[in-house]
């Protein structure tokens, strides 16, 4: 039999169907709009994917929320409403609760290089938190407590990576999924709330008093020898400036702190900052009052000194974190060098 053309050989080549290991060029949907064209299993991936979120917003927006005093189903609803403080349930301190989902996002976004490249597996484990979450929110739609059902959403967002795509995946979310606690309202905090007006109080006397100003404390009001006189009130308490450096000081540890115990450690140092620049505040209201008079300090410097709650505390937040990223060790051996060579350069 008489040989094929070559021609003819090449164009069967050509023409044959694309192999399993083809280039990043034969999967490109469209070159004029930079689209990829997706697998059968990514298509699979993004219905699930937005099956998940579906459920989710039906079950927490039309059954999150069975508390009567916003007049809606939605635990959405029930949360923004805090946030806006159109309830008296310590919304006022909840008003960075706008903010936590978008730090949380920024986390997952900041991470994504990782979480894309770390090993998937189907983990058995994240159906069993599922299953928890789901009854934590049967639980909490009983008892009308919408927080309950709340932190049952945070554990699903979390659950379900863990389920489709194991550990490693979802070890890398832990930090962006559990920052979404802060986005809850708790007002059962607000029970501290006299404890902190009356330790602020009482520690801003006694430093007032040190600056040469006679002051004397009754409760939670502060009077002056010189005649003025004004009271920590419940928005002066701190809670605001506490729940709020928590939020800020947990996501600080997280990008700046080089291991676990740190991280924590720079958190739990929060509170008492948060605490030291409310003192702050009193402090400089007393001073202000004694200098230029009763009214200017419970006036527009009473409004606008919050700004010097979070400045120190912001201050005292990033120098404990230095301190904690000190090399102590290098650092004993620059000095105790220093120290050595010092007799000898005299």
């Amino acid at each position: 039999m008489a040989e094929l053309p070559a021609n003819l050989e090449v164009s069967r080549v050509e023409t044959s169907p694309p192999r399993a290991d083809a280039s990043a060029s034969d999967l490109i949907w469209s070159e004029r709009y930079r689209l990829a064209a997706l697998s059968r299993q990514e298509w699979l991936g993004a219905f699930w994917g937005a099956v998940i979120v579906v459920f989710l917003f039906v079950l927490f927006h039309y059954l999150g929320n069975t508390v009567e005093d916003v007049n809606s189903r939605s635990a959405f609803h029930w949360m923004v409403a805090r946030w806006s403080d159109k309830v008296s349930f310590g919304g006022a301190d909840y008003s960075h609760g706008w903010l936590i989902p978008l730090v949380s996002l920024f986390v997952v976004w900041y991470r994504r290089k990782e979480i894309l490249d770390a090993p998937r597996s189907v983990c058995n484990w994240g159906l069993a938190v599922i299953v928890v979450a789901l009854l934590m929110h049967w639980v909490g739609a009983k008892m009308q407590q919408t927080r309950l059902s709340l932190a049952a959403l945070i554990l699903l967002l979390w659950g379900f990576p863990l389920y489709f795509f194991g550990w490693q995946v979802a070890r890398r979310l832990i930090f962006a999924v559990s920052y979404l606690v802060f986005a809850i309202p708790l007002n059962f905090l607000d029970v501290v709330s006299f404890r902190l007006r009356y330790f602020s109080s009482a520690v801003a006397t006694n430093l007032i008093n040190a600056l040469g100003v006679a002051v004397r404390r009754d409760g939670v009001r502060l009077y002056a020898e010189s005649g003025f006189n004004f009271e920590v009130a419940d928005p002066c308490s701190g809670l605001r400036s506490l729940l709020a450096m928590t939020a800020l000081t947990a996501v600080y540890a997280y990008f700046t702190q080089r291991s676990f115990w740190k991280k924590w450690a720079l958190f739990i140092c929060s509170m008492p900052l948060a605490v030291a620049g409310n003192i702050a505040r009193i402090v400089t209201v007393g001073l202000v009052a004694e200098a230029f008079g009763e009214r200017v300090a419970t006036g527009i410097y009473h409004d606008w000194s919050g700004y010097i709650v979070f400045t120190v505390a912001i201050l005292l937040m990033v120098g404990v974190g230095s301190l904690l990223n000190l090399d102590y060790r290098t650092f004993w051996r620059r000095w105790k060098a220093q120290w050595m060579a010092a007799p000898h350069a005299a």
